[in-house]
C-alpha cells in the first residue's frame, strides 16, 4: 500500500527475488534506521542497531543488490554511507503469481510482527504521552459489508488522505520534517474474511 508518486522513490515490488530479499528482520531494520537518520555508514547502522558491522555490511550489500539501497556521497574517499533508493514499496501485482504471493506473505507477515512489537513499545511509553497522542493512536477495529468495488474505492481514498504528507515530506527528509513533529507508523491489515452459510431454517 505505497503512496509516493515519484518513481524513482516509489518502488513496484514486482519479482519475487526482491521481496524476499526485502523480507527478512535486519534488512527491514536497516530499511527503516535509513528512513529516520538519512544516510548511515554500516558502522554507524550498526551501533545503531547493536549488531556487528559485518553483519550491517552484509545485509546493506543485499539490500543494495536489489536496488533498496545505494552508496550515498561521504566526507571523504574512507567514508561509505548508504541511503535509501525508494522510500515506500508495492508489492501488489506480485500476488498475481504462486511464488509472488508466497513471497509477499512472508513479508507481509514480518511487516505485521513490527508493526505489533511497535504498539506493545507504544503502550508502555503513551502514559505519559500527550494526550492529543494518546487519544489518535492506538487500534481502531471496524467490520462492515463492502464489494469490491466499494473495497478498492475506500482503499483509494485513504491512500489519498496521505498522499500529500508522503508527498511533502519523504521518509528520509530530515528538512521536511515540521517542527515538533513525531515518526508515525501506519500499518493497515486489510482481511476479507470467509463467508457464512445462513443457517438452516427449522421446518
Amino acid at each position: 500500500m505505497s503512496l509516493e508518486s515519484d518513481p524513482r522513490r516509489r518502488r513496484l515490488l514486482d519479482e519475487p527475488l526482491a521481496i524476499r530479499a526485502l523480507a527478512h528482520p535486519v534488512r527491514l531494520d536497516l530499511q527503516a534506521l535509513l528512513g529516520r537518520e538519512g544516510p548511515l555508514t554500516a558502522a554507524d547502522a550498526a551501533r545503531r542497531l547493536g549488531i556487528s558491522q559485518a553483519l550491517a555490511s552484509h545485509h546493506l550489500r543485499q539490500l543494495a543488490k536489489y536496488d533498496f539501497v545505494e552508496p550515498a556521497p561521504g566526507k571523504d574517499n574512507r567514508e561509505r554511507p548508504w541511503r535509501l533508493v525508494s522510500t515506500s514499496q508495492t508489492w501488489r501485482s506480485a500476488r498475481l503469481t504462486h511464488e509472488g504471493a508466497a513471497a509477499a506473505d512472508v513479508l507481509e507477515q514480518l511487516i505485521a510482527e513490527r508493526a505489533l512489537t511497535n504498539l506493545a513499545d507504544w503502550q508502555q511509553r503513551r502514559r505519559t504521552a500527550p494526550a492529543v497522542l494518546v487519544e489518535n493512536s492506538g487500534i481502531g477495529h471496524t467490520a462492515v459489508y463492502l464489494t469490491a468495488e466499494e473495497l478498492a474505492e475506500l482503499e483509494e481514498q485513504i491512500s489519498g488522505l496521505l498522499q500529500r504528507y508522503v508527498d511533502e515530506r519523504p521518509i528520509d527528509d530530515k528538512a521536511a520534517r515540521p517542527p515538533g513533529s513525531r515518526l508515525v507508523d501506519i500499518t493497515r491489515i486489510v482481511s476479507i474474511l470467509p463467508e457464512q452459510s445462513e443457517p438452516a431454517e427449522d421446518s
